[in-house]
């Protein structure tokens, strides 16, 4: 290379911009030095837990022996140093707990704190409780301290539910990776709670203690690694970060009251526990000058003492700053109910009660309703109306309740709600935001009021007059009154069901109505009893929304006795259409009644009954995993699916559906062992669906797999290519010569193609439809025979890549089902880069650039963390660079496509050129310019402006 083109490399690798390098985790490993350079800069990459994560992970992996056996982790230098490196980095970090919990796992942290124990010499077999750590060296006493700390906090952290993180695409070894630290974790919280106590009085005893503690540094451990233990420097009293007895104290207190806490739930006494404790680290709070070592959530902690307090009844008059929730847990408690409504108006003045702990008072005083408790309804009602005012100065949206409340209100409710108004607004001078909020609250209190006498108390208010604009009070009087007329007009009082003169046609329609609107298995046959004694007529017509499948039908109406006919005919159309909006809960309410009733006269009907129940339980299933459910389906579910589809009952209606819907059930649940081998030959012949499932299940067991092993995927791939096909006949016209060919959908395939479709879109298994994408792009590309713009897949290689009879297929056929199949597909996972590229290539080859380009960027954007990270190499090819390129060509965004341009394996000079001298570019110019790197482009570029710009000038009139 000479020394001009060397130069030009360089230049175009330092022009180019880019993040810079990770530091590896086995660098610090070849540099002692390196660690606390890196962990003191301002945003380390990699963090802090992350490198203890690393190293922790490097030091715990299992070894392979000679004879290929798997060994625990080696006890040797380098993993030894490992585990000291990550001990550092939590040195580093001051051992704080907070960010420790936060970054790191329970399994993780369970294994730093447990080697913390191991290099600080805690005695090991000796339960820690035993342990006197007044006696032990400074540095010990406080690792097991830190150990015992975390110990009670995981136990409390592990109480508070937690938003399940969202599932990503099915990967096994993920999945195997995610359930095996899932059981590590319960592993560890299993032992943590039985050993709690033990924690308890460990803590409790330092507590006791009333000397300073030391905490291992980044200096202690490398005096440790370096073994300099032997002159005792580590385990004096001087050794590592100091840390104040009261800091220690006011944060194990805290810890301590936390674990009360959460124990009182089940132990009422442990809140006077939990009292005691947080009164102390509020306390110790007040003394401390500097809480550089104490990490707690002051807000918390303040939430925790009001909740000890109302819990335990304590009042602390030196507490200004709770005095307002002491007053009212202490009314509440007094049975003081008026004093609380008083405490709550005048609340809507200083707003010093935070809305939340109202609405908590008013669920108590419900609940005390619920329970039975009298003379409380009208507290509830009053407090409800206090917290509406208080919403209503602060511009919120007014909750339901009041809503309710205003349904059926008497006039000392609307003296009550206007009282309150009148003193929640500041006496001397209201903000001008209350006066607007309170009179746009006045105003809807007026149109919720139905009775025209109470809108008249309202209007005739002093507030309401001074609140609101003469023109404002007319334009809304009238408008009530408009109302009041409207509602008097058309509101003709409708009788009662039961003071209906004794009409039979009138008390039949009545039943019918009701007979259309319930739901309840028993009223239902309640009201046919009461209309067979009326009537003698088919009532299972009533509705002509309720239908049955066709199987059904004339087993049903074979039934002798009409009142059992109308009863079984109207709970299977009631439950199939809970089924249909899902309903699940009514549904099986009247499926199970309908067997009940089925099972003493027809043994048909009862296994009729008994496989639509089983579609019921499938299709619940299946719509709770659509809403996000990842809990797998029980056993008895499975072994259900199994006995339908091996079910051989002769002169058995059978619903296709049924057995659709299990096939696509066993799939969607990665049943493969049993399609694959374990179902019987007889009944792989007799079903389409059964033939089609043990084919997708094996060829997705064989995947990758060697070309020898893909006989299942040819097979699935004929089966494919018959649906897809079509028979030709020939017409001969009149005068004998060959004149029209027509065409119908050949009866030669296992299934018809709409049922084919419809049965793709019950399958969720994202492998699958990765094959039949895969399969049906193949397909696509051979009938299309267009080499350029081939569709592009996963796994083309395991099908085919010829047709014996290729103009026996459909091709219109195969490009809407590879569609169709895609932009389902999606809508399952939005996600998933390799359906974003198949769609992306089906919108250009169908030259729909916009969307392509679209589509190409966000399946870069979901596998980049949306190109904070490089995009994998597998993911843009040059295919699909040369393919976004030509999108931002056809599209005039000549500058992207010279940008573009840049990320081939080989740089496209030429079109980057021609994209450049293009002079109608449809893109933000020179926004782009910082984007290009490669050195020649720019070099182009700056030529190309600057020709453009002295023809300008020429071009300019000269004076």
């Amino acid at each position: 290379m000479s020394a001009e083109a060397a130069d030009r490399v360089a230049a175009v690798a330092g022009s180019r911009p880019g993040t810079p390098l990770q530091t590896s985790w086995f660098e610090f490993l070849l540099d002692g030095t390196l660690l606390e350079k890196h962990l003191d800069k301002s945003n380390p990459d990699p963090t802090s837990v992350q490198l203890i994560i690393q190293f922790l992970e490097q030091a715990s992996k299992p070894s392979v022996n000679e004879q290929n056996q798997v060994q625990p982790p080696a006890d040797n230098r380098r993993n030894r140093t490992l585990k000291l490196l990550a001990l550092k980095v939590a040195a580093h970090m001051k051992w704080d707990l907070d960010l420790l919990e936060k970054g790191l796992t329970i399994p993780v942290l369970n294994m730093l704190l447990n080697e913390l124990l191991c290099v600080s010499k805690v005695p090991p077999g000796v339960k820690h409780v035993d342990l006197d750590l007044s006696t032990l060296p400074p540095t010990t006493a406080m690792a097991v301290i830190i150990y015992n700390r975390w110990a009670i906090r995981t136990i409390v952290l592990s109480s508070f539910p937690e938003k399940q993180t969202k599932p990503g695409p099915h990967q096994m070894n993920m999945l195997n990776v995610v359930q095996q630290e899932k059981e590590m974790t319960d592993n560890i919280l299993t032992v943590l709670k039985e050993q709690a106590a033990d924690s308890i009085s460990v803590l409790e005893g330092a507590v006791q203690l009333k000397k300073d503690f030391y905490v291992h540094t980044l200096r202690t451990l490398d005096l440790l690694a370096a073994d300099a233990a032997a002159n005792g420097e580590t385990e004096s009293s001087t050794a590592g970060l100091r840390i104040s007895a009261e800091e220690l104290h006011c944060q194990v207190h805290y810890d301590l009251g936390a674990i009360f806490f959460q124990q009182g739930c089940t132990d009422q006494p442990a809140f006077e526990k939990a009292r005691d404790h947080f009164r102390q680290t509020k306390e110790l709070l007040k003394k401390l000058d500097s809480t550089v070592h104490v990490h707690l959530d002051e807000k918390r902690l303040a939430g925790y003492w009001n909740a000890c307090k109302a819990l335990t009844g304590d009042c602390d008059s030196c507490d200004y700053q709770t005095t307002t929730y002491d007053q009212i847990n202490s009314l509440i408690r007094a049975h003081s109910y008026q004093a609380v409504i008083e405490a709550f108006i005048k609340d809507n003045v200083t707003r010093s009660l935070p809305n939340h702990f109202r609405q908590s008072v008013l669920r108590e005083f419900l609940y005390k309703v619920q329970q039975g408790e009298t003379g409380l309804d009208e507290v509830c009602h009053k407090l409800c109306v206090c917290n509406a005012v208080r919403d209503a100065l602060e511009g919120e949206v007014l909750c339901v309740r009041f809503q309710q409340v205003l349904l059926k209100p008497s006039k000392h409710m609307v003296d009550f709600i206007l009282e309150v108004c009148t003193r929640s607004l500041e006496k001397d001078r209201p903000s001008e935001t209350s006066r607007r909020n309170m009179a746009s609250f006045m105003k809807t209190l007026c149109e919720s009021l139905e009775d025209l006498s109470l809108v008249f108390v309202v209007s005739s208010h002093k507030l309401f007059m001074e609140l609101l604009k003469e023109e404002e009070r007319k334009v809304l009087v009238e408008q009530m009154r408009k109302r009041s007329a409207t509602i008097n007009l058309s509101a003709k009082p409708l009788p009662s069901f039961y003071d209906i003169p004794a009409s039979a046609s009138v008390s039949i329609g009545q039943l019918e109505q009701q007979l259309i609107l319930s739901l309840e298995p028993r009223r239902i046959r309640q009201i046919l009893i009461e209309l067979h004694g009326m009537a003698e007529r088919p009532f299972w017509r009533v509705n002509s929304k309720w239908e049955v499948p066709s199987d059904y039908i004339h087993v049903i109406l074979g039934i002798k006795d009409n009142l059992t006919k109308d009863l079984v005919y109207i709970l299977m159309a009631k439950g199939l259409h809970c089924i249909s909006i899902k309903d699940f809960v009514h549904a099986r309410q009247l499926f199970s009644a309908c067997l009940e009733l089925v099972t003493e006269f027809s043994p048909k009907l009862r296994q009729v009954m008994l496989n639509e129940m089983l579609l019921l339980e499938v299709r619940a299933h299946e719509a709770a995993a659509a809403e996000g459910s990842r809990e797998r389906p029980p056993p008895d579910l499975v072994s259900r699916v199994r006995g339908y589809l091996e079910m051989r009952i002769h002169d058995l209606p059978l619903r296709q559906v049924v057995g659709e819907e299990c096939v696509a059930f066993m799939l969607n649940w990665r049943e493969n062992d049993y399609l694959t081998m374990q179902v019987q030959p007889s009944l792989v012949m007799n079903n389409s669906y059964i033939r089609l499932g043990q084919l997708l299940a094996s060829t997705c067991k064989e995947l990758p797999g060697p070309k020898e092993s893909r006989r299942t995927a040819k097979d699935l791939w004929d089966i494919v290519v018959q649906i897809c096909s079509v028979s030709i006949q020939h017409k001969r016209n009149n005068d004998g010569r060959v004149g029209l060919i027509k065409q119908r959908e050949s009866s030669m395939g296992i299934l018809h193609r709409s049922k084919f479709i419809t049965f793709i879109k019950k399958i969720r298994e994202p492998l699958v439809l990765t094959t039949l994408i895969s399969l049906f792009v193949r397909l696509h590309s051979i009938v299309r025979d267009d080499i350029v713009n081939e569709v592009t897949a996963e796994h083309l290689s395991i099908w085919p890549s010829s047709l014996p009879n290729i103009q026996a297929v459909d091709v219109e056929a195969v490009a809407v089902t590879v569609k169709e199949l895609v932009s389902y597909a999606l809508t399952l996972n939005p996600n998933n880069q390799s359906w974003l590229i198949t769609q992306a290539d089906i919108y250009f080859v169908t030259n729909q650039y916009s969307a392509a380009l679209n589509l190409y960027l966000q399946a870069g954007a979901v596998c980049s963390d949306f190109f904070t990270k490089a995009v994998p190499p597998d993911v843009y090819t040059d295919q699909v660079l040369k393919r976004m390129i030509k999108c931002c060509s056809m599209m005039n965004c000549h500058t992207q496509v010279a940008v573009l341009c840049q990320c081939l394996r080989e740089v496209d000079y030429m079109t980057a050129f021609k994209a450049l001298q293009e002079q109608n570019s449809h893109d933000a110019m020179d926004s782009f310019y910082d984007y290009i790197w490669d050195v020649t482009i720019l070099e182009y570029l700056t030529r190309i402006l600057a020709v453009n710009y002295s023809q300008r000038e020429k071009s300019k009139p000269r004076r």
